[in-house]
């Protein structure tokens, strides 16, 4: 169930996404952009709309791609003409030397998932903090025109509002077992920042709030979204390991990489920006409920089987709702509603 660049869902949403006329991608155009963490979704999905620059508009870009896991790289990104795509098996927190030139770097490479976070803090810190100064050190060795950071909502801690803009921080429980995951995100983003007054390096950040679509992790993941995903395509009932009270709202890929283009190619130097659709907040129960109907063929079940205790490794924090109107004002609309979105998720995975 590997995405690659030839699916069919994956085309449609390329095709919209370089139609986003406010995006400035003539930026990129006969430019090197390195993006770290390749195989990830998000990442993936940059790669393949600068791909799909390349093939439809002759942009002439090339594409540097990270990665540890080879086979999973390969999988992604086989079909690739190397003329345009370049894979290169890389551990962000070691240095990156690359003789050629470099115009734009996406540092992606971080790991989200409960998982990870309760079986390897310490790689989740070093992807962040490690190897932000990493890429930092290669950004002073070359002329780049901006640094995309693609950190995270949880920054924010503790919600002390409503609705959070850029500059409403709240505390963070610093010996939390999730702690590893926002406090390194927060020290890549002062990093960021001290790199810019010292050495004058351009950066953007993107805090980015429950994204899903093709490509997702939905293996064994331990984020809502990819395990109910996984049930759905796997034919298997939903059972949820909670009341499903929690509320969530979630941004499809097409919208998210959207808003990382707008924030690369148009945001101003030195800034955050939110990354969110907050238009369809839903509970848990009722978003299983949702798969279920808008796939009746499959004749699935949302079940309960709530465990006397839960992880330390999820987050506990309730639902953060964030200001979207700063991204907006770089021209980004939101414009895949979640039914659409999670019907066009599923269906990639069957294709």
């Amino acid at each position: 169930m590997m995405i690659t660049f030839e699916n069919k869902i994956v085309q449609k949403d390329l095709k919209e996404i370089v139609s986003s006329s406010y995006i400035n991608f003539e930026k990129l155009r006969g430019k090197t952009v390195l993006i770290t963490g390749v195989s990830g979704m998000l990442a993936t999905y940059l790669a393949y709309t600068i791909y799909y620059l390349d093939l439809h508009e002759n942009f002439q870009t090339k594409i540097l791609g990270t990665a540890r896991n080879m086979e999973k790289a390969n999988a992604k990104f086989h079909t690739l003409s190397k003329d345009y795509f370049e894979l290169i098996q890389h551990d962000v927190t070691l240095p990156l030397e690359y003789k050629g030139n470099i115009d734009y770097i996406i540092h992606a490479a971080s790991n989200a998932s409960p998982r990870f976070i309760a079986t390897d803090p310490v790689g989740i810190i070093k992807a962040n903090t490690l190897g932000t100064l990493n890429l930092l050190e290669l950004a002073r060795k070359k002329e780049i025109q901006n640094f995309l950071f693609l950190s995270t909502r949880e920054i924010y801690g503790k919600a002390i509002k409503k609705v959070l803009t850029e500059q409403d921080y709240g505390g963070l429980d610093i010996l939390s077992q999730r702690a590893c995951y926002p406090e390194s995100k927060r020290m890549a983003e002062t990093l960021l920042e001290s790199y810019s007054v010292q050495y004058h390096i351009p950066y953007t950040v993107a805090r980015i709030a429950h994204s899903y679509g093709p490509g997702m992790e939905i293996n064994n993941d331990g984020r809502i979204m990819s395990d109910l995903i996984s049930n759905v395509v796997n034919n298997e009932d939903i059972i949820l390991k909670s009341t499903g009270s929690a509320e969530r709202a979630f941004c499809y890929i097409l919208d998210a990489i959207t808003a990382l283009f707008a924030i690369l190619l148009n945001g101003e130097s030195g800034q955050a920006y939110n990354v969110a659709n907050e238009d369809e907040p839903i509970k848990i129960k009722n978003l299983a409920e949702k798969l279920v109907k808008l796939i009746p063929e499959k004749n699935l079940k949302v079940k309960f089987d709530i465990p006397k205790t839960q992880s330390s490794a999820y987050s506990t924090d309730g639902r953060t709702v964030m200001d979207m109107s700063k991204l907006e004002t770089l021209g980004w609309e939101r414009s895949v509603p979640l039914d659409l979105g999670l019907k066009k998720t599923v269906e990639s995975f069957e294709e």
